[in-house]
């Protein structure tokens, strides 16, 4: 043996004793065993025979008709198992022998877990974080109306007492007895009572909780600050679907939802409920795949978003025509807009793609059907009211009184807190200041103007929102635009329900809109040059003050959208309304009074006389005439004609009135009863 081999041969000795017992079979195999171990030679019987699994064979592999066949794996030591280092990748009692050192595999994650990333994916969202603030923004600048809200109520206590009783009405009515939804308890006994003023019958789910007026009170109060930040969340949405940066996007929101003229709407919920028009907006335009900065891109659209979208515009106009109808109207010109463009794009430019697949024309079809029926079925019961009434009807004088001149648009409203006083004269030239103060913002209208020159939106895009902003401006003006022959009387004349809105400058909804996005364009395009000089300054620091004055235009919007708007406690209701049955009447009966009647009825929802809306109905104003003279012969026949059964007199309402000395008068010839209870007088007429 030479001084080689028994070098070798020691070297082998010694890694076999470091061998493991695992190992010691593979590298010491018994005699007769090769065959088992090694892959045989070619053209051996061995060929046809594949060894049995787990056995050497698997892991020894040597070349065909070398030595290597028969020589024991010890030999075939690699360099590095020599030197004590780990075997080398592919050694499977190397990984064994490692693998206790290996960092464990991650589980995969839980139901709760999981849940858990979901909900922090959700609260981290944009959309999220947008509502969130949006009604945060609602609670500070519509205060003190949560300080105190079973007890007061925005603006004053007469439109906002009718509105509540609205919403308690659908809702106690719809799970009593659905068939009698539009005859409501009020104006007793006419018919369709329910559609003598816009009903604001989308909110009805609210009004299935609780009962009575302080229940009714406190459901209009929190519909009151949930309706501004729908607003500022739809315009903030849709601005942002349009192409608007986030700050752009906060801006639009802000300043469609607190205009300043809105300030004087406070207490018309059904205008101040407008939120749903930009978000309905919104999610037609994703499901369309359209924005005014990126244009039309096939491949966002969205099936479920467009019927999100005409699902949003049915709640919309459930809520009342006085702003639902001209949503209506132009819903359906850029409907019919879309459907010209399909029609060239499809059958005229034939190299064009579809601007539409099928799936959401589909969708549009459906959903458009669904808001033309539900619209159609809503419109039914004031058609009718209409057929009975036909003086509810809106003459032009009517609407001449109510049509505001050029320089409304730059007077504020009472309500505003910056203006307000600086404009107290201009107010008083007004004949009907409330519906004539149409201060959209000094900064809004700034930041528009700026918009028109500089902005992310192209400029055709950017005519077309002035477009928008100078028509509705002039059809705000009603009468006041060169007599309003082609511009807002034409509607009257020709558009089925226009008669019905009697007050034009509501159109200013839609010039605020409008004035909206083109500071939404305006800002986002300053923010993204602020971003570009920030990111070039030598030395950067003055880079987060220069990002931090994006936020002076929100901030401004803001300061002009503060206001001062009294909350009045609501009377109180009288005890004997709780159990006096009806049909009754309550005196004094007036527009004012009675809107608090129907409030007051909100206990037992007992059919009453009273009532107070957009019109009076000729028998109320005949009731009221009639019993000026109560309690004598004639009014009591008059009230038992009519079912009359109870009459309550308000004993604190009736100074300065016929009846604060005929309450005095006895009354048993005239077969009544009369029963004192407090602070009411009640007259059983049965």
């Amino acid at each position: 043996m030479t001084t080689d081999q028994s070098k070798t041969s020691d070297g082998s000795a010694r890694d076999e004793e470091r061998t493991t017992p695992q190992q010691k079979p593979a590298a010491k195999p018994a005699a007769g065993t090769a065959a088992e171990t090694t892959k045989p030679a070619a053209g051996t019987a061995a060929e046809t025979t594949k060894p049995a699994a787990g056995t050497a064979a698997e892991t020894t592999e040597p070349a065909a008709g070398t030595a290597a066949e028969t020589k024991p794996a010890a030999e075939k030591t690699t360099p590095a198992a020599e030197n004590g280092k780990p075997a080398a990748d592919g050694d499977d009692s190397a990984e064994e022998r490692w693998s206790a050192f290996a960092s464990a595999e991650e589980p995969p994650p839980g139901r709760g877990e999981r849940a858990r990333r979901a909900g922090g994916r959700f609260l981290a969202h944009e959309w999220t974080l947008a509502a969130l603030a949006s009604l945060a923004l609602a609670v500070l600048m519509t205060w003190p109306t949560l300080r105190y809200p079973l007890h007061t109520i925005p603006q004053d206590y007469w439109d906002p007492s009718l509105q509540a009783w609205q919403m308690a009405w659908s809702g106690h009515i719809l799970l009593a007895d659905p068939g009698m939804l539009w005859h409501a308890n009020t104006f007793y006994p006419e018919s369709w009572s329910f559609a003598f003023s816009d009903t604001l019958l989308g909110y009805a789910p609210a009004g299935m909780l609780g009962t009575g007026p302080e229940a009714a009170l406190l459901r209009y109060n929190i519909i009151f600050v949930l309706a501004h930040a729908l607003a500022t969340f739809g315009a903030y949405v849709l601005a942002r679907q349009l192409g608007a940066g986030r700050i752009g996007g906060a801006v639009a929101g802000v300043g469609f939802a607190y205009a300043p003229w809105l300030l004087s709407q406070a207490g018309h919920l059904h205008v101040v409920s407008n939120g749903g028009i930009p978000l309905a907006l919104a999610m037609l335009a994703r499901g369309h795949g359209y924005s005014l900065r990126y244009g039309y891109r096939p491949a966002r659209s969205h099936a479920g978003w467009a019927i999100a979208g005409w699902l949003v515009a049915t709640w919309q106009i459930s809520l009342g025509f006085g702003i639902g109808l001209p949503f209506v109207y132009i819903l359906a010109a850029l409907s019919l807009a879309g459907l010209v463009t399909w029609y060239v794009r499809r059958f005229w430019i034939n190299r064009a793609p579809r601007p539409f697949g099928r799936r959401l024309l589909i969708a549009d079809l459906g959903g458009g059907l669904v808001f033309a029926i539900s619209g159609a079925l809503l419109s039914i019961p004031f058609f009718k009211v209409t057929e009975a009434h036909p003086y509810a009807e809106r003459s032009p004088a009517e609407i001449d009184l109510f049509s505001p001149s050029l320089r409304s648009f730059f007077i504020a409203p009472a309500e505003s807190q910056l203006w307000g006083e600086l404009h107290t004269g201009a107010r008083s030239t007004l004949t009907w200041a409330p519906e004539m103060t149409l201060l959209g913002g000094f900064a809004l209208y700034a930041l528009a103007l700026g918009g028109l020159f500089f902005s992310v939106f192209a400029l055709r895009h950017r005519l077309l929102l002035l477009a928008g902003v100078l028509v509705t401006g002039i059809l705000a003006m009603g009468t006041k635009f060169f007599g309003g022959t082609y511009t807002y009387l034409l509607l009257v004349e020709y558009l089925p329900g226009w008669s019905g809105l009697r007050t034009p400058g509501r159109m200013m909804l839609w010039t605020t809109l409008f004035l909206a996005l083109l500071a939404a364009g305006a800002v986002t395009a300053f923010a993204m040059r602020v971003r570009e000089l920030a990111a070039t300054r030598i030395p950067p620091w003055p880079g987060p003050w220069l990002r931090l004055a994006t936020l002076l235009p929100l901030l401004l919007v803001i300061v002009e959208g503060v206001n001062v708007t009294p909350h009045p406690t609501v009377p109180e209701q009288p005890a004997a309304l709780r159990t006096t049955p009806g049909p009754m009447l309550v005196l004094p009966s007036s527009s004012g009074i009675d809107q608090l009647v129907m409030l007051w009825s909100t206990s037992a929802f007992q059919d009453v006389v009273n009532g107070g809306s957009g019109f009076t109905p000729r028998r109320l104003d005949e009731t009221r005439r009639v019993t000026l003279a109560f309690p004598d012969q004639e009014s009591v026949t008059y009230l038992r004609a009519m079912g009359v059964r109870s009459v309550v007199v308000l004993r604190d309402r009736v100074g300065g009135t016929p009846w604060e000395t005929a309450i005095n008068l006895p009354v048993d010839h005239l077969g009544i009863r009369r029963i004192d209870e407090g602070d009411t007088i009640v007259y059983r007429l049965d």
